[in-house]
């Protein structure tokens, strides 16, 4: 159809229409991600000097779930077994987490925030949520709930 604005007839790469819209979403993704994983990465030393990026979301997922196991944790984060135990083995060494024997499973183990891992963490993340409470302040409260749900919509179903 001419002069609809859609780019090339039966081209479903065209830069207009819902294409645009995931553009635009990719785009978006991709400087929150990199923001993100910098970000991460600040937490996570401010948690430890020595920590890496990835550990300051593993004190979320405790914080919010508890025990896991290491498995669980490592299907939840989409990495591998050998990349979570290295990573849960810097952390113990830290004295930020515990492994636990599972009792459902005495061949398991759960890990756990120590009280050491768990008052540093929270008090980094008081602090990172500071930052958002002043960044977002010109936000009505609705956008900041429905952005919150949208992204855990996302969040779910990449764990799908």
């Amino acid at each position: 159809m001419h002069g609809s604005g859609t780019g090339s007839e039966g081209d479903p790469t065209t830069r207009s229409g819902v294409d645009q819209e995931f553009l635009a979403l990719e785009r978006e993704l991709a400087v929150f991600l990199r923001r993100a994983r910098a970000q991460s990465g600040e937490m996570a030393r401010e948690v430890h000097p020595e920590l890496e990026p990835a550990a300051y979301g593993l004190f979320v997922r405790l914080e919010d779930t508890g025990p896991q196991r290491a498995t669980e944790l490592a299907g939840y984060f989409g990495v591998g077994k050998a990349t979570l135990s290295r990573q849960l083995r810097a952390l113990e060494e830290l004295g930020l987490v515990a492994r636990d024997p599972d009792p459902a499973d005495g061949r398991a183990s759960l890990v756990r925030l120590t009280e050491e891992g768990r008052l540093r963490f929270r008090r980094v993340r008081d602090a990172r949520r500071g930052r958002y409470v002043r960044k977002l302040a010109d936000w009505d409260r609705g956008e900041v709930a429905e952005l919150a749900r949208l992204l855990h919509q996302l969040n779910t179903r990449a764990e799908g």
